[in-house]
């Protein structure tokens, strides 16, 4: 894509975000004042603004006026799958099995770049889950589930799969997968995060693949099997 192609996807207030962005400078003019600058009104640049916050490029708060954030995928990604879920339930399994194949797909790199500390965290993560589901009532280990996937890949220097991994989690719970009393099912799901992190530990990364892709057609067919659930 050249360069004129290129500008003409965004408005001359993303163009002038973008700029600042590179340049590293937080805090933007007023909107009076980028009136003044851009030459677009305020009206205008409202709504390409609440644009801007949408897709998570900037921040607006009453004393500290607006602020470049730091770019991430995530937030746009999350807004438009929660948005097409809303549509129809079934694009999420869509978007699911994208996730499964990015994650597949990057799992070499991604366990290959993990620290020692990265490791511990995951057996910490592990112990926590399997103390919630050894409780009486048992507990869920939701927050942990997340927490041991977006670990493993936490490493990657790459911000669009990061935002395909974090929105997934995302609108996981939204759809309601984050409820689930089947004991048996959550002790088998654990097992295979065991296998993952153990095989991890002892640079087997082989063996943590395939108990990573026994644990995705585990989940694929418990999300079939919730497919009739409505989304709300």
């Amino acid at each position: 894509m050249n360069q004129l192609i290129l500008s003409e996807k965004l408005s001359a207030f993303l163009k002038y975000l973008a700029s600042h962005a590179k340049h590293k400078e937080g805090k933007l003019p007023s909107l009076n004042e980028l009136h003044d600058k851009l030459g677009i009104s305020v009206s205008t640049l409202r709504e390409e603004l609440q644009e801007a916050r949408v897709m998570g490029l900037v921040e607006v708060k009453p004393r500290t006026g607006i602020k470049c954030l730091p770019y991430s995928f995530t937030p746009a990604v999350s807004k438009s799958l929660a948005y097409a879920v809303n549509v129809d339930r079934n694009l999420f399994h869509k978007f699911s099995d994208l996730r499964n194949h990015t994650e597949a797909s990057y799992w070499y790199q991604a366990v290959s770049s993990l620290t020692i500390e990265d490791v511990e965290q995951l057996q910490e993560i592990i112990r926590i889950a399997k103390q919630k589901l050894s409780a009486d009532p048992i507990q869920i280990p939701h927050v942990e589930h997340r927490r041991l996937h977006l670990t493993i890949y936490c490493k990657l220097d790459n911000i669009f799969v990061q935002g395909i991994l974090e929105s997934y989690w995302d609108i996981y719970e939204a759809v309601g997968l984050s409820v689930y009393e089947d004991q048996s099912y959550l002790q088998r799901v654990w097992n295979y995060h065991t296998q993952m992190v153990d095989a991890v530990a002892n640079g087997n990364f082989l063996a943590g693949y395939q108990a990573l892709i026994a644990h995705t057609d585990l989940l694929f067919q418990r999300e079939q099997n919730n497919s009739k659930i409505p989304f709300e």
